[in-house]
């Protein structure tokens, strides 16, 4: 396995760990808009290193163990390590956009960087089966759309605890980073990269018309 990848799981598991054994911790650096609007900006990374619980954490590691690889054979470890973090960012700025007004709004973990992978991989790949709660196949270009779509209905539904926002700013920033890396996938992908971009425009169409 590559060594930069593991190095990114390692500092993830050390700081969640960390972050489940003290309470302070967690709280200085989980996203949390009230904090990040007065000046604490490594926030908006930082909680991307911590998780709510073992299961959350456990679920994300795993998830970046089977896609990164992906990602690392197309890009080189050196664009991955951009899609990882810039997912991460994109995820928090999306965050702070859709919730910059509600002050108390706080997240976790790093599901926007792992998602940004996600579909990096997709855009790289978009013939890969996925397996859903692996057991059910499904191609990955179809999960990609299907999985926006619902991000999209959790952020107008606003009834679980999930942090769709920073899914789907994650999912933005590895499609766009990786369209601008390898803008061949435009001709190779044509299909993918337009069918993939359709729950992105619908988002931001939905925000300006005040649907969300």
């Amino acid at each position: 396995m590559n060594v930069i990848l593991i190095a990114i799981i390692v500092v993830n598991i050390l700081i969640s760990y960390k972050g489940f054994n003290d309470l302070s911790f967690f709280r200085k650096y989980e996203f949390h808009v009230g904090s990040i609007r007065s000046g604490e900006q490594i926030r908006m990374v930082s909680s991307g290193f911590l998780h709510a619980d073992l299961p959350h954490l456990i679920f994300n590691m795993l998830t970046l163990y089977f896609f990164a690889p992906v990602v690392i054979e197309y890009l080189g470890s050196i664009s991955f390590v951009l899609v990882y973090f810039g997912s991460l960012v994109f995820g928090s700025l999306l965050t702070m956009l859709f919730h910059k007004n509600d002050y108390s709004y706080r997240a976790v973990g790093a599901s926007g960087a792992v998602t940004g992978v996600l579909y990096s991989a997709i855009l790289l790949q978009p013939d890969m089966m996925l397996g859903i709660f692996f057991i059910i196949p499904i191609p990955a270009y179809l999960f990609g759309i299907l999985y926006l779509l619902y991000s999209i209905y959790g952020m107008k539904a606003k009834n679980d605890n999930i942090g769709h926002t920073a899914h789907f700013g994650g999912a933005v920033g590895g499609y766009l980073i990786t369209l601008i890396k390898e803008p061949q996938l435009f001709i190779d992908h044509t299909l993918m990269v337009i069918l993939l971009a359709i729950p992105i425009v619908v988002l931001f169409v939905m925000e300006k018309m005040g649907k969300l």
